[in-house]
């Protein structure tokens, strides 16, 4: 098998890993499920701190949306461990979700390692679907502690995509110029274009939307 970093529509590559809740295969271990596999640079550091506890706080969100979470950096297992004991201990938050312990092989298969910015992870995120597909790639430097709330929309919107074969407008569901209606894809044929502006609201034929 070609052995490049996966890219959007890409199966998500077969990883062996040992976690803080045991021996994992991705994606195997997650089929039928959506899942975020999200990097950070190191255990105990500030910024990779916040991140972990906010999303524990969503956790049950992700979960709503039958979507787990699976963090993961070059730390070994004790580390982890010893990390979540703290956040618990000082923060009163449990991280519930896996870790991976990576011995760099992971990070390297998923292009997590940027030269440019140091020998660390950078903060990747993977969203990958039911059939083990990858749907998303987000790369963040390591300054920068990403948005959950924007990682969570980005799952539920794919779900809404795909079960209603629609496109998502921006910032959805609170788009400027159509609120929390989809977007109807564009037609290919003259017939049709007729027909979308009778049968949906429209801005133009290739411009069509509706509620759910």
């Amino acid at each position: 098998m070609e052995n490049r970093i996966p890219l959007i529509g890409d199966p998500m590559p077969e990883l062996k890993v040992t976690t803080t809740r045991g021996k994992k295969t991705l994606p195997g271990d997650y089929a039928g499920k959506w899942f975020v596999l999200f990097s950070h640079p190191a255990d105990f550091t500030p910024v990779c701190t916040t991140e972990f506890v906010a999303f524990q706080k969503r956790y049950d969100k992700f979960k709503e949306l039958g979507c787990e979470l699976v963090g993961m950096s070059v730390d070994q297992v004790f580390a982890h461990i010893k990390w979540e004991e703290w956040i618990n201990e000082k923060l009163g938050v449990e991280i519930e979700f896996p870790i991976i312990a990576d011995d760099g092989s992971v990070a390297a298969r998923l292009g997590m390692v940027h030269p440019g910015k140091g020998s660390n992870t950078v903060r990747a995120v993977f969203i990958v679907d039911p059939e083990g597909i990858v749907r998303a790639i987000l790369y963040y430097p390591q300054e920068l502690g990403r948005n959950m709330d924007e990682v969570l929309r980005m799952v539920k919107a794919m779900q809404v995509s795909d079960a209603n074969k629609v496109a998502m407008p921006a910032n959805w569901p609170n788009n400027e110029l159509i609120g929390d209606s989809v977007i109807i894809p564009p037609a290919t044929d003259v017939e049709t274009a007729k027909k979308r502006v009778a049968e949906y609201e429209n801005y133009d034929w290739w411009f069509c939307h509706k509620k759910l």
